[in-house]
Order: C-alpha cells, then structure tokens, then sequence
C-alpha cells in the first residue's frame, strides 16, 4: 500500500507538470486560432467553422476512445502518442502564416481538426486516470488548485503571445504567429515526455461498462447523469451560439490591437484563477450540483452585458465577469462527472459526454456562423444580435434544465442565495478554520 501511495504521489507530481506545459500551449491555441484564422483571411462562416469542425470530430472520434485505449495497451501508452502527434501538427500550424499558398485557411482547418482529435481521444483516457489518482472528497480542491496553478502559467502564454504579435506588427505578423505557435509545440513535447514519466494504476474491465451509445441515451428517464449531460449539452449549444465570434468581434469590427485584445483575455484568465480556489471549496461543502447551478446562471448572462458598451475598460469587467463564471461552471461539471460515475464505466461515460458536448458545440457554432452575417443590425452591429440570441437561449435551458438532475454525494443543504453570498465573501460558508 506504502508503495502504491508513492507511486500515486510521483504519478501526480508528472500529471502537474504536463499540465504546465500543457497549459502554455492551450493559452496559445484556444486564444490565438481565430487570430491567426483572420490573420489567414478567413470569414466570419469560416471562422464558426474553425470551431465547430475540430470539435465535432474530436467528439465522435471518442465513440472509439475505449476501444483504441485496449488495442494500444493501456491508457498512458495511448496518451504518450496522441500528445507528440498533437505537437507535431502545431509545429505544422506554426509554419502556416510563412507559406505563400492558397487555401491557407483550409489547411489550418484541416490541421486543427486532427489537433482536435489527438485531443479527444486523450481526453477520456486522462480523466480516468486523474479520478484513480484523487479521492473524491479532495477532487473540489485538489483540481481547484491545480486549475488555478496552471492556469497562471496559460495566462503568462497568451500574455506573451500578445506581447509577441505586437511587437512584430512593425516587422511581420507571420513571424510572430510562427514563434507564438513554436512555442506552444515544444511545450506539448514536453508535455509527452512527463506523461511518459506517470504511473497506471490497475484499469479492472467490467463487462457491465461495454455498453453502447444508444444504451446510455435509452435510459434518459432514469439517468440522473444523462439528465446532466442533456442539460451541459444545451448550455454548450447555446453558448457557442456567440462564443467563437467575440474574438470575431473585437478584431474585425471594433479593430482592437493585438495589445488590446490580449489584455481581454487576460482580465477573463486572471478572473478563472482567482475563483478556482474559491469555487472548489465550495464544491466540496456544498456539493457540485449548487456550484453548477449559480455560476452556470452567471455565464448565461455574459452575451447580455457585451450589449451595453463597447468601450475597452467597460468590456474588461465583462471579461472579468466571465472568467469567474466559467471557471465555477467548468470545475464543477468535471468534478460532478467523476462522483456519479464508477471507475469502470468512467472512460465510457466522460466519451459519451464529450461526444454529445461535442454535438451540440458544432451546431452552436455552424449556427452561429450562419446567422452571423444574416440578422439584422442591433445597435450597429449583427453580432450584437448573435450575442442577444444566444444570451436568450441560455437562460432558456438554464430554467428549463437546471434542476432535472441532483447531486450525488453527501453535502451541506443551501440555499443558491447563501452560496453566492459565501463565493463573493460577504457570508462565507467555508469557515477559515476548515481553509
């Protein structure tokens, strides 16, 4: 047992440090793609495609996760390969903007779509291994804290990315493009090689876990779980209904710097990192159901607030606003998904939701770009529109769906209004002595 619990400890110190590098190149990719998709002349459809395609794929691909995870021989063996392929298309990205080529713009897209399937079939095979690592009463914690820490080393990569492409303005956007996305390959070699460094803990398969897609989605009536997955899908879909085009929107019709528009995202990182902490103590008292239902209703109301100004100042708060909002949303949901299902079925089941997440995330997207350019003008702009629809879809299926589904564990009985009153200080729940 003595030397199992080191084994866990090593296995987790690599896991942190994978997600440091991992973390650099995400603050690079999921900031600087539509970017560099602009920069590559791409329109508002192509960008909405950009999005939803990778992700599309990516999901369905993880209806293979678990067999491709036997047939390569284990979940770490699996994760090893699919992190060096993924550098190695980045780096591909990264020569992109220097080719003098047609179609440069299809070509990121091709390349971002295998990007996103080395992704996706990683994903399942990693929170697998992250649950057998951490008991489920330190999950709220432990990944709040990590999310938090790694979190800070992504802010510092899209704040030197923005540096970078400012910087170059005068000398070429090409090449800092290339460095920035450089930069973010040798990270995710690096992220290979401490994966490589992790231990597997006993993978025990039960015959009770080889269920089918179509089994899972035929027990809707009784799934609590499943009723969360519908309710995280609809959200997804109504959330990038908009989420794609606000770089769309910052870049092209406000003509925002790249200095500027790095700040944005800044203010909405920073605001993740401060909240984690935060949000996973509260998960752990009051349960992840609570957490999910406020900073969900948080996140419904951003689209709203983009209507109101577009001053820089102004929409740094929104950003702000934001960043606290999803960080709540997205710990929450990932740790929920790790109490209500046993590890056996847990690599079929994190498939599934991604998939069905990855569904609803592609029409969102395809939608949104169609639309984009086809409803009227509010306030001068079409995406003002965009954004008002898709604020309307939000709160829509948040009071539709968001009390179809309870928690799974034992937690404190609060109301919503206590829980907000203890997340922003003013009552707390979460005594200092238990800090």
């Amino acid at each position: 047992m003595r030397r199992r619990k080191v084994h866990v400890r090593e296995s987790l110190r690599s896991s942190f440090k994978d997600g440091i590098f991992a973390s650099f190149m995400g603050g690079v990719t999921d900031h600087y793609a539509t970017p560099l998709a602009l920069f590559l002349g791409a329109t508002v459809q192509q960008v909405g495609l950009i999005t939803a395609l990778p992700n599309l794929l990516s999901s369905l691909s993880q209806l293979f996760a678990v067999r491709v995870i036997y047939w390569v021989g284990g979940r770490l063996k699996l994760l090893v390969r699919l992190v060096f392929s993924q550098a190695s298309l980045i780096l591909c990205i990264a020569i992109l903007p220097g080719l003098e080529m047609p179609n440069r713009v299809e070509f990121l897209l091709v390349l971002l779509i295998f990007a996103a399937l080395c992704g996706g079939l990683a994903g399942p095979a990693w929170g697998s291994l992250m649950s057998d690592y951490i008991p489920s009463s330190k999950r709220g914690r432990y990944f709040g804290w990590r999310n938090r820490t790694v979190g800070a080393v992504a802010l510092g990569s899209v704040i030197m990315s923005g540096l970078i492409l400012y910087l170059f303005r005068e000398v070429s956007y090409s090449a800092g493009f290339f460095i920035i996305f450089s930069l973010a390959a040798l990270a995710r070699y690096g992220s290979a090689y401490f994966i490589n460094q992790m231990d597997e803990p006993p993978h025990r398969r039960d015959p009770a876990s080889d269920f089918t897609f179509l089994m899972f989605v035929a027990r809707f009536r009784e799934s609590n779980f499943l009723k969360f997955v519908v309710f995280s899908a609809c959200l997804t879909f109504a959330t990038y209904l908009s989420a794609p085009f606000f770089a769309v929107f910052m870049l092209r019709d406000l003509q925002l710097n790249y200095l500027t528009y790095m700040a944005l995202q800044v203010c909405s990182s920073f605001a993740s990192l401060v909240a984690l902490p935060l949000w996973g103590k509260h998960a752990d008292l009051v349960g992840n159901v609570r957490v999910l239902r406020l900073s969900s209703f948080f996140a419904a109301l951003i689209p709203a607030f983009w209507l109101l100004s577009r001053d820089p100042a102004y929409l740094m708060l929104v950003q702000i606003w934001g960043g606290f909002s999803w960080s709540g949303v997205t710990l929450s949901a990932a740790n929920f998904i790790y109490d209500a299902v046993t590890p056996q079925k847990r690599v079929r089941c994190i498939a599934y939701f991604n998939l069905i997440n990855g569904v609803a995330l592609f029409l969102g997207s395809s939608l949104g770009g169609f639309l984009a350019s086809r409803l009227p003008p509010l306030f001068g702009y079409s995406l003002l529109s965009l954004f008002a629809l898709s604020c309307f879809c939000r709160l829509f299926f948040y009071l539709l769906l968001s009390r179809s589904f309870r928690e799974v564990r034992p937690a404190h009985e609060v109301a919503i209004h206590e829980l907000f009153f203890s997340v922003v200080g003013i009552r707390p729940l979460v005594g200092r002595a238990r800090d």
